[in-house]
């Protein structure tokens, strides 16, 4: 619930940067052809903004995951507690081993994909930048 509550904070607060971003002539614009400002903010603001805010979006969505982890972790060590006290003569630190690759093997892809996205939108930008 904790987790919930933060990061909607969070993505709310990256939604709302990327509606700022977008500059007040695109809502005038749209006004001027006769839309609504519910209709400008539906039809021109946010299809801008959302593009904008993928990158951001995706960013929290690691850190969710790698919060997620955590307090998984954390609940793993509470609820193997008893098995970790039975294997301690064994010195077997298989599962911390797995744990950890598999929060690698999620991250790393996450990571590399949201690095695509700046790198793809970045080049869309300065071609469209360009092209004027």
């Amino acid at each position: 619930m904790g987790l919930v509550l933060v990061w909607s904070a969070y993505v709310a607060e990256v939604y709302r940067a990327g509606i700022e971003a977008i500059h007040p002539s695109q809502e005038a614009a749209a006004r001027s052809l006769g839309l609504s400002r519910l209709q400008s903010l539906r039809y021109v603001v946010l299809p801008q903004a959302v593009r904008r805010v993928i990158p951001p979006l995706l960013n929290d969505f690691i850190g969710l995951q790698k919060d997620t982890a955590l307090l998984s972790l954390l609940g793993i060590v509470e609820s193997f507690r008893r098995a970790q006290i039975e294997a301690a003569g064994a010195f077997d630190f298989t599962p911390y081993l797995v744990t950890a690759l598999f929060f690698l093997a999620i991250t790393i892809p996450l990571a590399r994909t949201v690095d695509w996205l700046v790198a793809r939108d970045r080049s869309r930008r300065l071609a469209g930048s360009r092209a004027r």
